[in-house]
């Protein structure tokens, strides 16, 4: 059974070029996203890891830590970090993890248990470890994105779900479709209208069952 939402990451030790731990003292009390990747030194996964190197003071602001993982060794992370580095203009600072066991891969469902990486692989092989992970303070998978080699992923849209998981476990609300910070929320179906005024004051009632609110200030 593959890793769904709301399920535990497993707490596996990884290598890393910043050295050994496991994932769950890395989230410790923290947001954490897990970023993963076929293979070193291809090119949209270097524009990728640039993205998040240059969003670095976005992801301190949120609480969260990043971590990559790919297919590769440590020694060929540390060369590649030298290329994204290039890219993005900014310093990598964020771990990448070395799976060519494919522990990490198989554990959160990107390859099946059975694979194997052949000799003189190309980033085929692998494909399929192009996903995004969200994961909440209580080691918790929240969120999980899985994107083709040959599109790029839309950080932007990272941090907007980051923001909507953030916002919805902090105050007990969902975010409707393309939310943004400071926009209306809905409020919970479980909430009576006596409730939801006590919390809210004011709220707009669309539907029956879909009421919005701003969150107090």
């Amino acid at each position: 059974m593959g890793l769904r939402i709301n399920d535990t990451i497993p707490d596996l030790t990884v290598d890393t070029d910043q050295g050994s731990f496991s994932l769950h003292d890395f989230v410790g009390d923290n947001w954490a996203i897990l970023f993963s990747h076929p293979k070193d030194f291809t090119p949209v996964c270097t524009t990728e890891f640039g993205a998040v190197a240059r969003l670095s003071e976005e992801w301190e602001k949120r609480g969260t830590k990043v971590i990559g993982v790919s297919v590769d060794g440590v020694e060929e992370h540390k060369k590649w970090k030298g290329d994204i580095e290039k890219v993005a203009g900014a310093e990598a600072g964020f771990p990448i993890i070395a799976d060519a066991g494919l522990e990490v891969s198989k554990a959160f469902d990107m390859l099946p248990a059975e694979a194997y990486l052949p000799d003189g692989r190309t980033p085929n092989d692998s494909a399929t470890v192009r996903s995004v992970f969200i994961i909440g303070p209580d080691k918790q998978l929240k969120l999980s994105m899985t994107y083709p080699m040959n599109v790029g992923r839309n950080f932007a849209e990272v941090l907007r779900a980051l923001d909507g998981l953030q916002t919805a476990a902090k105050n007990a609300v969902a975010t409707p479709a393309d939310w943004q910070v400071g926009e209306d929320v809905i409020i919970p179906a479980t909430v009576s209208d006596e409730d939801a005024k006590a919390k809210f004051g004011a709220f707009e009632t669309v539907l029956p069952y879909l009421r919005k609110a701003q969150l107090p200030g």
